[in-house]
């Protein structure tokens, strides 16, 4: 998978952490942990770290178009 593959995986991962969060404080609702049998099954956590690794592979598009590009002549 390219870089751009995994930039937008890495963001679908990122925007559904947020929408589960967003149920979570506004509903008590937890969509990751009802869906995958508990917060604390196997499963959903394996899903929350897959989410919490999408959010530190993330953090490269803060600083994507920041970085200079060397143009080779």
């Amino acid at each position: 998978m390219n870089s751009n593959g995994m930039n937008n995986t890495a963001l679908i991962l990122v925007i559904l952490g947020a929408i589960n969060w967003l149920l979570i404080g506004l509903f008590s609702f937890d969509l990751v942990g009802s869906i995958f049998g508990g917060q604390l099954s196997a499963i959903s956590r394996i899903v929350f770290v897959i989410v919490g690794i999408a959010g530190l592979w993330s953090i490269n598009l803060l600083f994507k178009d920041k970085v200079p590009k060397h143009h080779s002549v």
